[in-house]
């Protein structure tokens, strides 16, 4: 697995966690430090080729369920948290 692949499958998870509670009108931000899924997601950035085809196409339609979904890049060094809590579950899954 590619980490493309696990940030579009983590992105996908979270998605679905939100179309589950209904959620969809929402203001909802996604925050990320994959450069990469944001600006795809934004459509600055097109798809070009990879492992994470079929992640991706999966969260291009997710996203289109969401009437008011933005995303935002976050560097990694400017989110320890989150990165902490990243590198715990690589453990865990290993």
């Amino acid at each position: 697995m590619s980490n493309n692949v696990a940030e579009y499958a983590a992105l996908c998870e979270a998605l679905e966690f939100l179309l589950k509670r209904k959620l969809e009108v929402s203001p909802i931000e996604v925050r990320s430090d994959s450069r990469l899924v944001v600006y795809q997601m934004r459509g600055e950035w097109r798809f070009r080729k990879g492992l994470y085809h079929e992640k991706y196409l999966e969260a291009k339609r997710l996203i289109a369920h969401f009437s008011n979904l933005r995303f935002r890049w976050i560097p990694r060094e400017q989110n320890e948290e989150a990165d902490g809590l990243s590198r715990e579950a690589y453990r865990r899954a290993s």
